[in-house]
Protein backbone atom coordinates (compact mmCIF):
# COMPACT_ATOMS: atom_id res chain seq x y z
CA UNK A 1 0.00 0.00 0.00
CA UNK A 2 2.96 2.29 0.26
CA UNK A 3 4.46 1.51 -2.68
CA UNK A 4 3.68 4.06 -5.27
CA UNK A 5 2.86 2.50 -8.74
CA UNK A 6 5.39 2.86 -11.41
CA UNK A 7 4.77 6.38 -13.23
CA UNK A 8 5.23 3.93 -16.60
CA UNK A 9 2.25 1.92 -15.80
CA UNK A 10 0.34 1.68 -19.03
CA UNK A 11 -3.25 0.95 -19.35
CA UNK A 12 -3.43 -1.38 -22.73
CA UNK A 13 -6.23 0.11 -25.45
CA UNK A 14 -8.61 -3.28 -24.97
CA UNK A 15 -9.77 -5.11 -28.24
CA UNK A 16 -9.42 -3.48 -31.23
CA UNK A 17 -12.54 -4.61 -32.26
CA UNK A 18 -14.22 -2.29 -29.23
CA UNK A 19 -12.68 0.59 -30.65
CA UNK A 20 -13.76 0.32 -33.45
CA UNK A 21 -17.22 0.05 -32.53
CA UNK A 22 -17.96 2.04 -29.23
CA UNK A 23 -15.48 4.80 -30.43
CA UNK A 24 -16.04 6.22 -33.41
CA UNK A 25 -15.69 10.23 -32.36
CA UNK A 26 -12.47 9.28 -30.86
CA UNK A 27 -9.18 9.50 -33.19
CA UNK A 28 -6.57 6.73 -31.60
CA UNK A 29 -3.29 8.10 -30.77
CA UNK A 30 0.40 6.53 -29.59
CA UNK A 31 0.66 9.26 -27.26
CA UNK A 32 -0.56 8.38 -24.19
CA UNK A 33 -2.40 10.58 -21.73
CA UNK A 34 -1.06 11.03 -18.64
CA UNK A 35 -2.86 10.94 -15.60
CA UNK A 36 -1.66 12.64 -12.33
CA UNK A 37 -3.10 11.62 -9.18
CA UNK A 38 -2.13 13.97 -6.40
CA UNK A 39 -2.74 11.60 -3.55
CA UNK A 40 -0.55 8.40 -3.08
CA UNK A 41 -1.10 4.97 -4.05
CA UNK A 42 -4.36 2.62 -2.19
CA UNK A 43 -6.38 5.73 -1.78
CA UNK A 44 -9.95 6.79 -2.26
CA UNK A 45 -8.91 8.75 -5.80
CA UNK A 46 -6.81 6.13 -6.40
CA UNK A 47 -8.91 3.08 -6.14
CA UNK A 48 -11.28 4.82 -8.15
CA UNK A 49 -8.93 5.50 -10.65
CA UNK A 50 -7.42 2.31 -10.91
CA UNK A 51 -10.72 0.99 -11.04
CA UNK A 52 -11.69 3.14 -14.31
CA UNK A 53 -8.31 3.56 -15.98
CA UNK A 54 -8.44 0.06 -18.53
CA UNK A 55 -11.97 1.68 -19.70
CA UNK A 56 -10.59 5.00 -20.31
CA UNK A 57 -7.49 3.93 -22.31
CA UNK A 58 -10.68 2.23 -24.41
CA UNK A 59 -12.86 5.85 -24.72
CA UNK A 60 -9.81 8.20 -24.94
CA UNK A 61 -8.05 5.76 -27.81
CA UNK A 62 -4.87 6.11 -26.03
CA UNK A 63 -2.90 4.76 -23.70
CA UNK A 64 -3.36 5.72 -20.21
CA UNK A 65 -0.32 6.46 -17.23
CA UNK A 66 -1.48 6.57 -13.93
CA UNK A 67 1.15 8.76 -12.21
CA UNK A 68 0.97 9.54 -8.21
CA UNK A 69 2.02 12.37 -6.97
CA UNK A 70 1.37 13.05 -3.48
CA UNK A 71 2.80 15.83 -1.09
CA UNK A 72 1.85 19.26 0.43
CA UNK A 73 -1.92 18.12 0.14
CA UNK A 74 -2.07 17.44 -2.98
CA UNK A 75 -0.14 20.35 -4.43
CA UNK A 76 2.93 18.73 -5.84
CA UNK A 77 0.88 16.58 -8.41
CA UNK A 78 -1.20 19.78 -8.85
CA UNK A 79 1.62 21.82 -10.04
CA UNK A 80 2.55 19.11 -12.71
CA UNK A 81 -0.73 19.83 -14.19
CA UNK A 82 -0.63 23.22 -14.02
CA UNK A 83 2.94 23.36 -15.57
CA UNK A 84 2.05 21.12 -18.38
CA UNK A 85 0.62 21.63 -21.74
CA UNK A 86 -2.72 22.32 -22.75
CA UNK A 87 -2.80 19.58 -25.22
CA UNK A 88 -4.98 16.83 -23.40
CA UNK A 89 -1.77 14.53 -22.92
CA UNK A 90 -1.92 15.82 -18.95
CA UNK A 91 -4.89 15.67 -17.13
CA UNK A 92 -5.53 15.55 -13.12
CA UNK A 93 -8.30 13.37 -11.27
CA UNK A 94 -8.17 15.75 -8.73
CA UNK A 95 -10.46 15.71 -4.99
CA UNK A 96 -11.64 18.43 -2.51
CA UNK A 97 -8.26 18.63 -1.40
CA UNK A 98 -7.49 20.83 -4.45
CA UNK A 99 -9.98 24.19 -3.52
CA UNK A 100 -9.24 23.37 0.17
CA UNK A 101 -5.43 24.16 -0.20
CA UNK A 102 -5.93 28.03 -0.97
CA UNK A 103 -7.93 28.65 2.36
CA UNK A 104 -5.09 26.41 4.96
CA UNK A 105 -1.54 27.12 2.79
CA UNK A 106 0.06 30.44 3.35
CA UNK A 107 1.75 30.52 0.05
CA UNK A 108 0.35 28.78 -3.43
CA UNK A 109 2.63 27.82 -6.34
CA UNK A 110 -0.99 28.12 -8.67
CA UNK A 111 -4.13 29.88 -8.67
CA UNK A 112 -6.81 26.99 -7.64
CA UNK A 113 -9.19 27.86 -10.03
CA UNK A 114 -7.78 30.32 -12.97
CA UNK A 115 -4.89 28.00 -13.64
CA UNK A 116 -6.85 24.83 -14.70
CA UNK A 117 -9.57 23.82 -16.69
CA UNK A 118 -12.28 22.32 -15.15
CA UNK A 119 -13.23 19.30 -17.72
CA UNK A 120 -15.71 17.68 -14.89
CA UNK A 121 -16.88 16.63 -11.80
CA UNK A 122 -17.34 12.93 -11.77
CA UNK A 123 -18.63 12.11 -8.77
CA UNK A 124 -18.52 11.44 -4.57
CA UNK A 125 -17.20 8.76 -2.41
CA UNK A 126 -18.69 8.04 1.15
CA UNK A 127 -15.70 9.15 4.10
CA UNK A 128 -16.30 6.89 7.31
CA UNK A 129 -15.15 7.55 10.34
CA UNK A 130 -12.89 4.38 11.61
CA UNK A 131 -11.37 3.06 15.21
CA UNK A 132 -8.34 1.24 14.86
CA UNK A 133 -7.03 -1.75 16.65
CA UNK A 134 -7.43 -2.04 19.87
CA UNK A 135 -10.22 1.03 20.72
CA UNK A 136 -13.26 -0.37 22.18
CA UNK A 137 -15.82 2.19 20.75
CA UNK A 138 -18.12 0.83 18.31
CA UNK A 139 -20.34 3.86 17.77
CA UNK A 140 -20.04 7.64 18.23
CA UNK A 141 -21.95 7.59 21.41
CA UNK A 142 -19.07 4.98 22.93
CA UNK A 143 -16.53 6.86 21.00
CA UNK A 144 -17.45 10.88 22.16
CA UNK A 145 -17.36 9.29 25.81
CA UNK A 146 -14.01 7.77 26.02
CA UNK A 147 -12.37 11.01 24.04
CA UNK A 148 -14.43 13.05 26.87
CA UNK A 149 -13.16 10.80 29.67
CA UNK A 150 -9.47 10.73 28.71
CA UNK A 151 -8.87 13.15 25.77
CA UNK A 152 -5.19 13.04 26.63
CA UNK A 153 -4.80 9.41 25.89
CA UNK A 154 -5.89 9.23 22.08
CA UNK A 155 -5.06 10.58 18.45
CA UNK A 156 -6.56 10.76 15.09
CA UNK A 157 -5.02 10.53 12.16
CA UNK A 158 -5.10 12.08 8.87
CA UNK A 159 -3.66 11.70 5.27
CA UNK A 160 -1.72 14.91 5.73
CA UNK A 161 -2.56 18.55 7.45
CA UNK A 162 -5.50 20.46 5.47
CA UNK A 163 -6.78 18.06 3.41
CA UNK A 164 -10.46 16.89 3.35
CA UNK A 165 -9.51 13.78 5.68
CA UNK A 166 -7.83 16.30 8.75
CA UNK A 167 -11.16 18.90 8.05
CA UNK A 168 -13.57 15.56 8.36
CA UNK A 169 -12.21 15.01 11.46
CA UNK A 170 -11.66 18.33 13.39
CA UNK A 171 -15.78 18.75 11.77
CA UNK A 172 -16.04 16.03 13.66
CA UNK A 173 -14.90 16.83 16.91
CA UNK A 174 -16.11 20.47 16.76
CA UNK A 175 -19.20 19.18 16.60
CA UNK A 176 -18.75 16.85 18.96
CA UNK A 177 -17.11 19.69 21.48
CA UNK A 178 -13.96 17.55 22.46
CA UNK A 179 -10.47 17.81 21.65
CA UNK A 180 -7.99 15.27 20.49
CA UNK A 181 -4.46 15.16 19.29
CA UNK A 182 -3.83 15.12 15.41
CA UNK A 183 -1.13 12.96 13.50
CA UNK A 184 -1.02 13.75 10.14
CA UNK A 185 0.31 11.11 7.78
CA UNK A 186 2.10 11.41 4.89
CA UNK A 187 -0.94 9.52 2.50
CA UNK A 188 -3.68 7.37 3.14
CA UNK A 189 -1.36 4.35 2.95
CA UNK A 190 0.33 4.52 5.88
CA UNK A 191 -2.39 6.45 7.71
CA UNK A 192 -4.65 2.88 7.09
CA UNK A 193 -1.30 1.05 8.21
CA UNK A 194 -1.03 2.53 11.85
CA UNK A 195 -4.60 2.54 12.11
CA UNK A 196 -4.51 -1.55 11.83
CA UNK A 197 -1.70 -1.54 13.94
CA UNK A 198 -3.01 0.27 16.79
CA UNK A 199 -0.48 3.29 16.62
CA UNK A 200 -3.56 5.93 16.23
CA UNK A 201 -6.86 5.42 17.88
CA UNK A 202 -9.01 7.04 14.86
CA UNK A 203 -9.41 8.63 11.81
CA UNK A 204 -11.22 9.78 8.86
CA UNK A 205 -11.03 7.59 5.45
CA UNK A 206 -12.46 7.42 2.02
CA UNK A 207 -15.00 4.25 2.11
CA UNK A 208 -13.20 2.48 -0.90
CA UNK A 209 -9.28 2.54 0.73
CA UNK A 210 -10.72 1.02 4.14
CA UNK A 211 -13.74 -1.64 2.91
CA UNK A 212 -11.62 -4.51 3.17
CA UNK A 213 -10.44 -3.63 6.28
CA UNK A 214 -13.68 -2.99 7.90
CA UNK A 215 -14.98 -6.42 6.67
CA UNK A 216 -12.29 -8.21 7.99
CA UNK A 217 -12.25 -6.68 11.22
CA UNK A 218 -8.78 -4.73 10.99
CA UNK A 219 -10.79 -1.46 11.91
CA UNK A 220 -14.17 -0.65 13.45
CA UNK A 221 -16.76 1.79 11.47
CA UNK A 222 -17.74 4.04 13.43
CA UNK A 223 -19.80 6.22 11.15
CA UNK A 224 -20.37 7.53 7.88
CA UNK A 225 -19.60 10.79 6.93
CA UNK A 226 -21.97 11.57 4.49
CA UNK A 227 -25.86 12.50 5.57
CA UNK A 228 -26.96 9.05 3.98
CA UNK A 229 -26.08 5.54 3.96
CA UNK A 230 -24.17 3.95 1.63
CA UNK A 231 -25.60 1.21 -0.48
CA UNK A 232 -21.63 -0.52 -0.52
CA UNK A 233 -21.62 -0.41 3.38
CA UNK A 234 -25.78 -0.13 4.35
CA UNK A 235 -25.10 -1.83 7.91
CA UNK A 236 -23.01 1.34 9.11
CA UNK A 237 -24.75 4.06 10.24
CA UNK A 238 -24.32 7.81 9.69
CA UNK A 239 -22.61 9.98 11.90
CA UNK A 240 -25.90 12.24 11.80
CA UNK A 241 -28.19 9.81 12.97
CA UNK A 242 -26.04 9.13 15.98
CA UNK A 243 -26.37 11.90 17.17
CA UNK A 244 -24.55 14.95 15.18
CA UNK A 245 -27.30 15.95 12.70
CA UNK A 246 -25.53 18.84 11.31
CA UNK A 247 -22.40 16.87 10.20
CA UNK A 248 -22.68 15.48 6.37
CA UNK A 249 -18.95 15.86 4.80
CA UNK A 250 -18.15 13.30 1.31
CA UNK A 251 -15.37 13.61 -0.97
CA UNK A 252 -15.64 14.05 -4.52
CA UNK A 253 -12.88 13.21 -7.57
CA UNK A 254 -12.93 15.65 -10.36
CA UNK A 255 -10.86 15.37 -13.90
CA UNK A 256 -9.28 18.61 -15.11
CA UNK A 257 -6.85 19.59 -17.27
CA UNK A 258 -4.29 22.63 -17.47
CA UNK A 259 -5.04 26.21 -18.21
CA UNK A 260 -6.48 27.36 -21.57
CA UNK A 261 -7.22 23.72 -22.78
CA UNK A 262 -9.27 24.23 -25.98
CA UNK A 263 -12.93 23.75 -25.90
CA UNK A 264 -12.94 20.82 -28.81
CA UNK A 265 -10.19 19.12 -26.44
CA UNK A 266 -12.40 20.14 -23.58
CA UNK A 267 -15.70 18.31 -25.22
CA UNK A 268 -12.99 15.26 -26.23
CA UNK A 269 -11.65 14.65 -22.96
CA UNK A 270 -14.92 15.47 -21.01
CA UNK A 271 -17.22 12.37 -23.32
CA UNK A 272 -14.53 9.93 -23.16
CA UNK A 273 -14.58 9.93 -19.23
CA UNK A 274 -18.30 10.16 -19.29
CA UNK A 275 -18.89 6.96 -21.34
CA UNK A 276 -15.89 5.02 -19.36
CA UNK A 277 -17.56 5.58 -16.09
CA UNK A 278 -20.52 4.50 -18.11
CA UNK A 279 -18.91 0.94 -19.11
CA UNK A 280 -20.52 -2.05 -17.37
CA UNK A 281 -17.02 -2.63 -15.42
CA UNK A 282 -16.86 0.48 -14.27
CA UNK A 283 -20.36 1.13 -13.06
CA UNK A 284 -19.85 -2.35 -11.04
CA UNK A 285 -16.62 -1.14 -9.48
CA UNK A 286 -18.69 2.38 -8.82
CA UNK A 287 -20.91 0.85 -6.84
CA UNK A 288 -19.30 -1.92 -4.90
CA UNK A 289 -17.13 1.01 -3.84
CA UNK A 290 -20.18 3.34 -2.66
CA UNK A 291 -19.54 5.82 -5.33
CA UNK A 292 -22.16 8.09 -6.64
CA UNK A 293 -21.04 8.78 -10.30
CA UNK A 294 -22.86 11.98 -11.70
CA UNK A 295 -20.96 14.08 -14.64
CA UNK A 296 -21.26 17.55 -14.60
CA UNK A 297 -20.50 19.87 -17.41
CA UNK A 298 -17.31 21.84 -17.86
CA UNK A 299 -19.74 24.69 -16.67
CA UNK A 300 -21.16 23.21 -13.96
CA UNK A 301 -17.66 21.59 -13.02
CA UNK A 302 -15.74 25.45 -12.85
CA UNK A 303 -18.85 26.86 -10.73
CA UNK A 304 -18.78 23.91 -8.58
CA UNK A 305 -15.16 24.16 -7.51
CA UNK A 306 -15.68 28.47 -6.58
CA UNK A 307 -18.53 27.12 -4.33
CA UNK A 308 -16.59 24.36 -2.52
CA UNK A 309 -13.34 26.78 -2.20
CA UNK A 310 -15.87 29.39 -0.75
CA UNK A 311 -17.01 26.67 1.55
CA UNK A 312 -14.00 24.82 2.93
CA UNK A 313 -12.58 28.21 3.49
CA UNK A 314 -15.37 28.78 5.89
CA UNK A 315 -14.56 25.34 7.47
CA UNK A 316 -10.61 25.84 7.62
CA UNK A 317 -11.25 29.39 9.44
CA UNK A 318 -13.36 28.00 12.09
CA UNK A 319 -10.76 24.87 12.64
CA UNK A 320 -8.19 27.49 12.79
CA UNK A 321 -5.98 25.20 10.14
CA UNK A 322 -3.22 27.32 8.99
CA UNK A 323 -0.04 25.84 6.83
CA UNK A 324 3.16 27.46 5.93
Amino acid sequence: MNNQMSRRTLLGLGASAFAATALPAFAQSDKPVRLVLPISAGSGVDTIARAASPALGKTLGQPVVIENLPGAGGITGASAVAKAAPDGLTLGLFSNNHVINPAVYKKMPFDAINDFTPISVIGATPLVLVAGKGMPAKNVKELVALLKAKPDDYNYASSGNGTIIHLAAELFLEQAAVKVRHIPYKGTGPMVTDLIAGQVQFGVVALPAIQQHIKSGAVTAIGLCSGKRSPAAPDVPTIAEQGLPDYDVEGWFAVVGPAKMPPAEVKRVHDAFVRAFQSPDVVDAMNKQGNVVKPTSPEDAAKFFKSEAARYAALAKKANVTLD
